[in-house]
């Protein structure tokens, strides 16, 4: 595996700001060009070093996001004598772990260096054989006596046996640092092997005196006849084009994407990434009594595999997780339980992490009314105001966390201050 290139100054003085020493005269460092291989060397014995080059691993595991579920996002970098001589990340699932990558990436000439080095790992390594073997018998193999952990996995298989494995050979360990970090960066991961369901975002665009949607009888709303015979209105959109693209980076970060059937029917969305790199998430639809229309596209492409929740038919294959085959697939619930709490146990039975759900105003209350979500992300366009549309949803139990501003839309971010798996945004 090639070296990631080297930092550069700028990345640097991000690094140190983010760990609160920007401007500290004490502070020194020695960085090639970005472009070079060289290691990154740190000199400071009054800073929370660990600390820094834990940040480091957090940096590196966030390069996956997207592109490892179920899997953990993680980050390892291999330090001697405040010299980093190796660090790697989980690039895919089904690939070579953090660890693997990390030491793989040390240079020939720095490789009698390992068993002086220490080990710095956002998570802890794994003990047990998947698709890989067990990396904290890969640290033992290679005689290195310190390692540092961010923090602890909740994974079943694991739960502190690496830990247990690494100390039993001996190796000193330091355990907890930046532990709410990288809890957060795997928050999906957190959610569901400790609550066991999927992590759940919200997202609603809102003309800016709070309509989700327009109404038949609202300016600029019409209608058409499609192919397969029903009508169709014409798509509302309420956010900008660049805010869209965003939308899609979010959908690359989830494992699956769920509508209502009003939404389904009235919008016919792809709920794919197609303006974003990275697989899209499994789509997700309410249709009770299948009833949509055959010739929707979410139904006759082969972007993404797609499920219905119904209350008439049940027919899944056998997957293999991560779903990665195109098709259709029935989930059969029921009238007379919540169709939400049906709907996260099949997610969670499904191995699907997290959801992202987009619509409409009627599902996303009833995940809210259930206290069923840990994100919201709300966009309000600022410019538009919509007379006689649809109402959108209440949110409550909420923390706002974060604002940002694209042209004329504003995105909320909210938090559901009832759970605590993730502790920051």
């Amino acid at each position: 595996m090639a070296r990631l290139p080297g930092l550069d100054v700028v990345s640097i003085n991000h690094l140190l700001q983010d760990a609160g020493i920007r401007g500290k005269k004490s502070f020194s460092y020695i960085c090639t060009n970005k472009n070079s291989h060289a290691p990154l060397t740190i000199h400071d014995s009054s800073l929370a070093a660990h600390e820094i080059f834990m940040r480091r691993c957090i940096d590196l595991a966030a390069l996956s996001a997207g592109k490892v579920a179920p899997n953990p996002m993680v980050g390892a970098v291999l330090v001697h004598d405040n010299r980093i001589i190796g660090e790697g990340h989980h690039q895919y699932y089904g690939g070579p772990h953090a660890e693997v990558n990390c030491i793989d990436s040390v240079n020939q000439n720095d490789r009698d260096l390992i068993p002086e080095s220490v080990f710095y790992v956002s998570l802890e390594p794994c003990s047990h054989f998947g698709k890989t073997p067990p990396c904290a018998d890969l640290i033992i193999k290679n005689n290195i006596e310190k390692v540092v952990i961010g923090s602890r996995d909740p994974f079943i298989e694991v739960n502190g046996k690496g830990i247990e494995k690494l100390r039993a050979a001996g190796i000193e360990m330091i355990t907890g640092v930046l532990e709410n970090e990288c809890r957060e960066l795997n928050k999906r991961f957190f959610t569901f092997h400790i609550e066991h369901r999927p992590y759940i975002v919200l997202k609603w665009a809102q003309s800016q005196n709070g309509k989700i949607a327009a109404t038949p009888t609202s300016s600029g709303f019409s209608s058409k006849r499609s192919s397969f015979g029903d009508v169709q209105n014409k798509r509302f959109y309420i956010s900008n084009e660049y805010t869209n693209r965003l939308v899609h980076k979010w959908r690359s970060e989830e494992a699956s994407i769920l509508v209502g059937t009003n939404t389904a029917l009235m919008d016919d969305p792809d709920l794919t990434n197609r303006y974003w790199p990275g697989k899209s998430p499994v789509r997700l639809v309410v249709d009770m009594d299948l009833k949509l229309p055959a010739g929707l596209k979410m139904f006759n492409d082969s972007k993404s595999y797609t499920i219905i929740f119904n209350s008439r038919q049940h027919e899944l294959p056998d997957f293999t997780i991560p779903m990665t085959s195109a098709g259709i697939g029935f989930y059969q619930v029921t009238h007379d339980v919540s169709l939400v709490q049906q709907m996260v146990h099949a997610l969670y039975q499904l191995k699907i992490q997290s959801v992202l759900i987009e619509g409409g105003a009627k599902l996303l209350q009833a995940f809210i009314d259930e206290g069923l979500w840990d994100e919201a992300r709300i966009i309000t366009n600022t410019g538009l105001h919509v007379p006689d549309g649809l109402a959108s949803p209440l949110l409550n139990n909420h923390t706002l966390v974060r604002e940002d501003e694209v042209m004329s839309d504003q995105i909320h971010y909210f938090a559901n201050h009832l759970h605590n798996v993730h502790l920051t945004s």
